[in-house]
C-alpha cells in the first residue's frame, strides 16, 4: 500500500485508535470514558472511510455508503456526549436520542446495501416478524435477567423508559437482519458489516440500560463490541472483494443465498416465540407485571392475526386454483378438445361435455368405464405402458405429462385419429387430466398434401419426384437388366396450347394420361414428367428388352391411333418414345437421362417412333453440348472467317455477286459448316454469328464497290435470325455503317421458312423488301407451296437447287424440270441462278436454256477476300473459251 493511497491515512488512524484503546484499558480508565474514546475513534474512522469510498463507487452504490457514513457520524456524537450525560437525572438523555437516530440511519444504510425492492406486503411481514423477534427476546431476557433486577430495584416508572432505547434498537436490528442476510447485492458484505454494528450497538445499549438500573458500571466487553464492529465497517470497503466494488463500479458477483436459508430465517420468529412462551411458563411465580403482560399479549394477537391472514390467503389461493382449473377445462372444450379425468388404470372418473359434440357419446355413459374400450386395439399396449411409467414416477411435485397419439372409436363406429396430453392432476390426487383433440381434419389435410407433393394435379398421375424416388427404390432391390425406363413426348402439343388455350391443353393431357394408363401393365409406374412428357418405369422379367419395347409401342399406338376431342374439334397427335435399360452401376438419374436422350433422338427422326438408347446417343448429346460451348467461345475469340463464292453472268462470264459463306477453324482443325450450323441454330448462337457475318461481308463488298467494281452480296438467312428481335433494324444498321446500297444486298431463304410461321416470316421479309433489299428463294424446287408464296412475297431471284443441276445431261427428268424452272423464272421476271455447276456440259445446257447466272466449283470455288480481288481483276476472261 503506497502513501498516496487513501487507505494509508485510514490505516494509520485505525492503528492509532487501537493503540489508544489498549492504553486506556491498561490504565484502568472508567468504562464509559473508555467506550466513548474507543467508539468515537472507531466511528470517526468508519465515517471517513465510507464517505471517501463513496466518491469512487458506482452511482447506484453511493447512497448506501453515505447513509452508513452519516450514521457513524451521528453515533460518534451520541457516544461522545454519553460521559457528560451520565449524571443526568433523566432516564433517557440527549445522547440516547442521538444513538437512536444513528440506529435508524444504520438501518436505512443496510437496507440500501441489500438492494432489495420492498413491497407493502413484504414490509408489513418484515415489521411483524421483527416485532415478534424483539418481543420474544425481551421476554426471554425478562425471565433470565430483567425480572430479578425489577424485583431488586422495585416497581419504578423509569424501568421501562430506561430500557426503551435498547428495545427500539433491538426492534430495528430484528427488522433489518432478514433483509440483509437474504440479500443478493454486490454491497452485501457492506450491509452485513452495518448489521454487525447494529447488533453490537444493541448489545451495548441493553447492557448500559441494565447497568444504569442497577447503579453499576456496564461490563467493558459489552461496550467495546461496537468499536470493533466499526473498525470492521471501516476496513471493509478497502479489502478484497469489496474494493473491486469501488474500482469496477459494481461488477462484483452477488452474494449467494438459497431457498433453505430463506426458510430458516422465516422460521426464526416462531422459534423465538416458542422459546419465550416456554420460558414464561416456567416462571409464573410472582405477581404479573403490566408491561410484560402487554408484550406477551401483543405477541399472541400478532400470531392470531398472522394465522388469520394465512388462512385467508390459503382460501384465496384454493379459489384461484379451482377457478384456473375450471377456466382451463372451459378453454380446452371451447377449442374442441375433450377433457376427462381418469386413474392410471384408465377408468374414467369425470368426462367433459365436449365428448358428445366430438364423438357422439353422452358424458354420463362413459363415467366408470375404461378408456381402453374406445381406443384401437393396436394402440392400447403403448398407451398402457405410458400411463404405467407416469404412475411409477416417485416425485409428487413434478407435473409429469406425456403426448399420446391414437385412434378413438366414435359413436358412429368410425375410427378418428386423435392427439391427447395426459398430465398429473393439479390437486395431487392419483388421477390424470387428459385433453383429447380430434385431428381427423389435420390428418386428411396431411394426406392431401402428401398426395399433392407426389402427384400431378392435372392428370392425377405420380409426378417427377415420386418417379425418381420409385426408380431409385426399384434399382436398389432388383438386378440390372430387368428394369427399364420409357420416356414419351407428345409431338405437336405446343400448337394445341397456342390454338385452343392452356385449359384445353390440360384437358387433352388428362385424356392422354388415361390412354397411357390403359396401355401399361398394372405393375408398371406411369408418371407425368412435366409439360407434355410422360415416363414409365417398367419392372420387367427375364425378357426385359422385348417387354419394354412392347410397352413402348403400345404407348405410341395409344396416342396416335385416334384423335383427341378438344374444344369441339379433333386433334391428332403422335408420340416420340425413348427406352433405356438399367445396367450395373448406372444410377437412377442416369437411367432416366438415357431414356430422355433416346426420346429426343426419336423426335429428331420425325417422331411417332420408338428409339432404344445406345451409348453413342449420349456421346452425341455431350459432343453437341461441347460444340455449343466451343461455338460461343469461338464467337468471342473471333475464330470464324468468311469465304466468298462468286456468282457469274453465264452469258458474259462477268462476276455479278458473291455469296458469303462462314468457315470455322477450331484451332488448326477445319469444322465443316454442316457440323456446326445445326447446333448454332438450336442454341440460338446463329443470331449473333449471322450478325457478325452480315457486318463483315457488307463492309468488304462496300470496299470493292468503292473501287468501281459493280458487285452484289448474297447472304443466307436462318429461321431464328428472321424471328429475332430487331431483325430488320440490324440489317438496316449494317447497311448504313458499311455504306453498301440496299439494292446490292440479296438475302436468301429456303422454302420451308416460308411455310413455317408464314405470316410472321412474310411480314418481316416484306419490311426488308421495303428497304430496297433483294430477296431470293434458295434451293428452289425442293420445297412445296412455292408458287403460292411467290404471289404473296415480291421475290427478285430464285436459285435452282444443286440436285437438279447435277442431273443435267444425264437425267432427262431433271433436265426437263430445270428447263421448266428457268422458263418459270423468266415468265415471272425473276433472275434465275443455278447452283452447283461442276461440269462443262452443265454450263452449256444452262446457257442454252437461258439461265442468266450460275455458281459452282466449275465457275469458282469459295475463296478468301484476297482471292476475290484477284478474280475481279482478271474478270474471268477465260471462262468461256
Amino acid at each position: 500500500m503506497r502513501w498516496r493511497d487513501p487507505r494509508a491515512p485510514l490505516a494509520g488512524a485505525a492503528a492509532t485508535g487501537v493503540v489508544g484503546l489498549a492504553a486506556a484499558l491498561l490504565a484502568g480508565a472508567p468504562a464509559l470514558a473508555t467506550a466513548a474514546v474507543a467508539g468515537g475513534l472507531a466511528a470517526l474512522l468508519a465515517a471517513v472511510s465510507l464517505l471517501v469510498a463513496s466518491v469512487r463507487m458506482a452511482p447506484q452504490h453511493r447512497p448506501a455508503a453515505r447513509w452508513l457514513g452519516s450514521a457513524s457520524v451521528v453515533w460518534l456524537f451520541g457516544v461522545a456526549l454519553r460521559p457528560v450525560a451520565a449524571g443526568s437525572i433523566l432516564a433517557v438523555n440527549f445522547s440516547d436520542l442521538l444513538v437512536l437516530v444513528a440506529t435508524v440511519l444504520f438501518a436505512g444504510g443496510c437496507v440500501l446495501a441489500a438492494g432489495r425492492p420492498m413491497h407493502a406486503r413484504v414490509v408489513l411481514r418484515q415489521v411483524t416478524d421483527a416485532y415478534l423477534c424483539a418481543a420474544a427476546l425481551f421476554l426471554i431476557s425478562w425471565v433470565i435477567a430483567l425480572k430479578p433486577l425489577y424485583v431488586e430495584v422495585g416497581v419504578s416508572s423509569t424501568f421501562m423508559i430506561t430500557l426503551l432505547p435498547a428495545l427500539v434498537s433491538l426492534l430495528v436490528t430484528c427488522a433489518v437482519g432478514p433483509v440483509v442476510v437474504t440479500a443478493r447485492s454486490p454491497l452485501w458484505p457492506l450491509g452485513l458489516a452495518g448489521l454487525a454494528v447494529l447488533a453490537t450497538a444493541t448489545i451495548g445499549e441493553l447492557s448500559g440500560a441494565v447497568a444504569r438500573l442497577g447503579g453499576v458500571d456496564p461490563p467493558r466487553w459489552s461496550l467495546l463490541l461496537a468499536p470493533v464492529a466499526f473498525l470492521l465497517l471501516a476496513a471493509l470497503p478497502w479489502s478484497g472483494r469489496s474494493s473491486r466494488i469501488i474500482d469496477a463500479g459494481g461488477e462484483e458477483s452477488k452474494a449467494p443465498t438459497g431457498q433453505v436459508a430463506a426458510t430458516l430465517i422465516a422460521a426464526v420468529p416462531l422459534c423465538l416465540v416458542v422459546i419465550a412462551a416456554g420460558a414464561m411458563l416456567l416462571n409464573l411465580k410472582g405477581p404479573p407485571v403490566t408491561g410484560v403482560a402487554l408484550v406477551a399479549a401483543s405477541v399472541v394477537v400478532i400470531l392470531v392475526v398472522r394465522v388469520f391472514v394465512l388462512i385467508t390467503t390459503t382460501a384465496r389461493m384454493r379459489h384461484l386454483v379451482a377457478l384456473g382449473d375450471r377456466q382451463l377445462r372451459e378453454l380446452a372444450e371451447s377449442t374442441g378438445d375433450v377433457v376427462l379425468l381418469c386413474d392410471y388404470e384408465g377408468v374414467v372418473r369425470e368426462m367433459g361435455a365436449g365428448v358428445e359434440v366430438t364423438y357422439g357419446y353422452r358424458p354420463e355413459d362413459l363415467v366408470g368405464g375404461s378408456i381402453f374400450d374406445y381406443i384401437h386395439p393396436e394402440d392400447v399396449p403403448g398407451i398402457q405402458l405410458a400411463l404405467r411409467q407416469m404412475g411409477l414416477d416417485e416425485d409428487p411435485v413434478a407435473p409429469g405429462a406425456c403426448l399420446i397419439a391414437c385412434r378413438v372409436r366414435a359413436a358412429d363406429g368410425t375410427w378418428r385419429p386423435t392427439e391427447s396430453v395426459a398430465t398429473r392432476h393439479v390437486h395431487g390426487e392419483e388421477l390424470l387430466l387428459v385433453t383429447t383433440r380430434d385431428v381427423s381434419d389435420e390428418e386428411a389435410l396431411r394426406n392431401q398434401v402428401a398426395h399433392l407433393t407426389f402427384h400431378d394435379g392435372v392428370t392425377g398421375l405420380p409426378n417427377r419426384s415420386y418417379f425418381e424416388e420409385r426408380t431409385r427404390e426399384v434399382l436398389e432391390g432388383r438386378q440390372a437388366g430387368r428394369t427399364a425406363v420409357i420416356f414419351l413426348d407428345l409431338d405437336g402439343f405446343t400448337s394445341v396450347n397456342d390454338s385452343v388455350g392452356h385449359a384445353s391443353g390440360d384437358y387433352l393431357l388428362g385424356q392422354a394420361a388415361r390412354r397411357l394408363r390403359g396401355a401399361v401393365r398394372p405393375d408398371d409406374t406411369l408418371a407425368r414428367w412435366g409439360g407434355d412428357e410422360f415416363a414409365v418405369l417398367v419392372e420387367t422379367g427375364p425378357e426385359a428388352a422385348q417387354v419394354a419395347v412392347d410397352v413402348a409401342e403400345r404407348l405410341v399406338r395409344a396416342v396416335s391411333q385416334d384423335p383427341f376431342r378438344v374444344a369441339d374439334r379433333d386433334v391428332a397427335l403422335t408420340a416420340s418414345v425413348g427406352v433405356a435399360f438399367a445396367e450395373d452401376g448406372v444410377p437412377a438419374g442416369d437411367l432416366i437421362r438415357n431414356a430422355d436422350v433416346a426420346m429426343a433422338r426419336a423426335k429428331e427422326l420425325g417422331g411417332r417412333r420408338v428409339e432404344v438408347f445406345a451409348a453413342h446417343m449420349h456421346a452425341d448429346v455431350v459432343r453437341r453440348l461441347e460444340l455449343a460451348a466451343d461455338l460461343h467461345r469461338a464467337l468471342v475469340e473471333e475464330q470464324f472467317a468468311i469465304e466468298y463464292q462468286p456468282v457469274v453472268d453465264l452469258a458474259t462470264s462477268r462476276v455479278t455477286a458473291v455469296e458469303a459463306l462462314v468457315r470455322w477453324w477450331r484451332g488448326s482443325v477445319f469444322v465443316p459448316p454442316e457440323q456446326f450450323l445445326g447446333p448454332a441454330e438450336d442454341t440460338g448462337l446463329i443470331v449473333p454469328l449471322s450478325e457478325w457475318i452480315l457486318r463483315e461481308a457488307c463492309r468488304e463488298v462496300a470496299a470493292w464497290r468503292a473501287s468501281s467494281w459493280d458487285i452484289g452480296l448474297s447472304l443466307n438467312l436462318s429461321a431464328r435470325q428472321i424471328t429475332a428481335p430487331r431483325f430488320v433494324e440490324t440489317i438496316s444498321e449494317a447497311l448504313q455503317e458499311s455504306g453498301l446500297p440496299a439494292s446490292a444486298l440479296t438475302l436468301e431463304v429456303i422454302e420451308e421458312m416460308l411455310v413455317e410461321d408464314a405470316e410472321e416470316t412474310i411480314s418481316r421479309l416484306s419490311e426488308l423488301r421495303a428497304l430496297g433489299v433483294r430477296l431470293a428463294i434458295d434451293d428452289f424446287g425442293t420445297g412445296y407451296a412455292s408458287l403460292a408464296f411467290l404471289r404473296q412475297l415480291p421475290v427478285d431471284m430464285i436459285k435452282i437447287d444443286p440436285s437438279f443441276v447435277s442431273g443435267l445431261g444425264r437425267d432427262e427428268t431433271l433436265t426437263l424440270l430445270t428447263r421448266t424452272i428457268v422458263r418459270l423464272g423468266h415468265d415471272l421476271g425473276l433472275i434465275v441462278v443455278a447452283e452447283g455447276i461442276e461440269r462443262p456440259e452443265q454450263l452449256e445446257l444452262l446457257r442454252e436454256m437461258g439461265c442468266t447466272r450460275g455458281q459452282g466449283y466449275l465457275v469458282a470455288r469459295p475463296m478468301a477476300a484476297r482471292g476475290v480481288d484477284s478474280l475481279m481483276r482478271t474478270n474471268l476472261t477465260s471462262l468461256g473459251s
